[in-house]
């Protein structure tokens, strides 16, 4: 079964007009693989501006939305709003929603069922922090993480899984492709034992954390990591070599 490659661009709070046309532009301009599903995660303020430049063959993603459709809830935003802006994913879970904003995994699996229930494809984020490395529970704590968001999912289809080890978010350093090819693999297999053999098969799991032109090409040929979900580098023209790892 052959998982299509996918990248996701998360801008995080980053950008503004000016910045991002040229980068749309970039992006617009550029020789990208057609073979790659690639996502743009943009600001929510900007949802509606990357959407309208944005070329049709690039998805845009909300980087976060709330778990009921409208309501007194100031300063959120819900699946059905993004919806509206022509936009199709929501990335949930990300570590700086968990660890600087407080998220449970509770209300990501929340808002995870919400947002498939409206028809959103979700980019799930899942991943240990450096102590949790360190001490040895990379996997307990993943599997956790995993187990929640799987038991709010009716329809893997729309569901890519980003795992991204919090210790290498923004520090520069990656996970080597081994690091990340052994994660996968034990997620995939967890998949098989608690979802199924098919879900498994066909999930796309992803690699986020300092992933850089330089580190594209040998984490990309590993068997498990079936795509990138990156941060600072989407925001470059180094975003197009990226998109471009398998070529």
């Amino acid at each position: 079964m052959s998982r299509k490659f996918f990248v996701g661009g998360n801008w995080k709070m980053n950008g503004d007009k000016k910045s991002l046309t040229e980068l749309i532009q970039t992006m617009n301009g550029a020789k990208t693989d057609p073979n790659v599903e690639v996502v743009c995660g943009a600001p929510s303020i900007y949802l509606d501006f990357a959407r309208s430049k944005l070329d049709a063959k690039f998805g845009v993603a909300a980087q976060n939305c709330y778990k009921v459709p409208k309501g007194a809830f100031t300063g959120e935003i819900s699946p059905a709003m993004i919806k509206d802006c022509g936009v199709n994913w929501v990335i949930l879970g990300h570590s700086e929603r968990r660890h600087v904003f407080g998220e449970s995994d509770e209300l990501i699996g929340q808002k995870t069922a919400h947002a498939l229930e409206n028809g959103l494809g979700v980019i799930a984020c899942i991943g240990e922090k450096l102590d949790e490395r360190e001490g040895g529970i990379t996997e307990k704590v993943v599997f956790a993480q995993t187990k929640v968001i799987a038991d709010n999912v009716k329809d893997w289809s729309k569901v890519v899984l980003a795992y991204e080890p919090v210790w290498a978010i923004g520090t520069g350093k990656t996970a080597s492709p081994q690091q990340a090819q052994e994660v996968h693999e034990k997620l995939r297999e967890w998949l098989k034992t608690n979802v199924s053999e098919s879900v498994a098969n066909s999930v796309r799991i992803i690699y986020g954390g300092s992933v850089t032109g330089a580190t594209c090409k040998e984490l990309a040929s590993q068997k498990d990591v079936d795509g990138f979900l990156v941060g600072g580098a989407s925001l470059k023209p180094e975003f197009i070599e990226i998109i471009n790892a398998k070529v």
